[in-house]
């Protein structure tokens, strides 16, 4: 079988590797543009602490529960830089009575979630322990299964792999090629590249290559602006994750790299600025749970344009109109969760297999608009 991957993100990388595995003829297509969400991305592996629905929480949990698989599966490639570790994550609260709730939550979840690991209630003292920078009057609940990856590394690492195995990367403006309502492949450069499957994993890019076939997503791009601090005493790499009672966190790597992030800012378009109030806004709601941060180095910026759906599921599945053209985007901010998982379930898709998970609720056409 002959597939092209259109995206060269997390889960693009990810559908190429698998689709190249199972034995098919695999070429990734990339156009570059500024602003990729993979390598904005803060990499959280948390799903267990999220109040988002029932169909989010099923899909995130089982990409969260797929990562160990997928790292020793790539370390057989030879490829062992994945940025993936499990560090533990903290959620954080000064509200004892939702701290209460939430451990109550987990406790009932872990039945059937035992890959969230040991959860552990903290005293503020305990936690400031795991986390230095944390600030007074916080307890927390500690889940050991949580991790943190760094996306670009592991996108990057993907596409090594998927290249070993015989995938190509090009870099160029697609253009579908779709003849009596079937795919028959991607124009790039002025000649045809023929395809038995087409996989749209173009993030919040994915209805410019959709708009000359007249079909439109329910996708939007939301843009986020994420901080990179660097701490100037201090070894990073083991801190947990760290998640507040926002929709903001704090991530840490090795190297003394702390991670704050990041705004959600629906409607953008693709306006890659950094602006005054979407950093005001990331470092005030870190400062406010990490004071310790406050001598930490500024040393980077990033930009992201999320493939942002009003219900918060992504696009994943075969898009009416065009057979053999295949969804896998609109993964918002859990697209370093779930993206490798969903490019393994995309490839078993392209071949016809049956799913580990039923996708029907992720379909890439359908009404979100309630």
């Amino acid at each position: 079988m002959k597939a092209i991957v259109i995206g060269s993100g997390i889960a693009g990388a990810s559908a190429a590797y698998h689709l190249v595995k199972k034995g098919a003829d695999v070429s990734i297509l990339d156009e570059g543009h500024e602003g990729q969400s993979t390598k904005a991305g803060a990499g959280i592996i948390c799903p267990w602490f999220s109040s988002r629905s029932e169909n989010w929480y099923r899909l995130a949990r089982a990409g969260a529960a797929y990562y160990p698989s997928l790292v020793s599966q790539l370390k057989q490639d030879g490829e062992t830089g994945t940025g993936y570790a499990k560090t533990g994550a903290l959620r954080v609260s000064g509200d004892v009575g939702a701290l209460d709730r939430i451990e109550r939550k987990l406790r009932e979840q872990k039945r059937e979630a035992p890959e969230t690991g040991d959860i552990t209630r903290l005293s503020n003292e305990e936690a400031r322990r795991l986390f230095p920078p944390l600030g007074e009057g916080l307890e927390a609940i500690y889940v050991s299964g949580a991790a943190r990856v760094d996306g670009h590394l592991l996108r990057n690492t993907l596409l090594s792999a998927a290249k070993k195995h015989g995938a190509v990367l090009l870099n160029g403006k697609a253009e579908l090629s779709v003849e009596q309502d079937v795919i028959k492949g991607v124009i790039i450069d002025g000649r045809l590249l023929s395809a038995d499957a087409v996989i749209l994993a173009g993030g919040a890019w994915t209805n410019q290559l959709l708009q000359p076939l007249g079909i439109q997503l329910p996708l939007e791009p939301q843009r986020g602006q994420i901080v990179h601090l660097k701490v100037l005493d201090g070894e990073t790499g083991k801190w947990p994750v760290i998640l507040p009672d926002t929709d903001h966190y704090i991530v840490s790597f090795d190297g003394s790299r702390v991670v704050a992030g990041a705004t959600r800012e629906t409607g953008s378009g693709f306006d890659y600025r950094i602006t005054a109030g979407g950093i005001e806004e990331v470092l005030n709601k870190a400062l406010s749970v990490a004071p310790g941060l406050h001598g930490a180095a500024l040393e980077e910026i990033r930009i992201g344009f999320r493939p942002f759906t009003k219900d918060l599921l992504p696009l994943l599945g075969h898009i009416p109109g065009a057979d053999g053209l295949i969804a896998a985007t609109g993964f918002g901010p859990s697209g370093l969760t779930i993206g490798p998982y969903a490019g393994s379930l995309i490839a078993s898709l392209a071949f016809g297999e049956k799913t580990d998970l039923h996708i029907d609720q992720y379909l890439p056409v359908r009404d979100i608009s309630k």
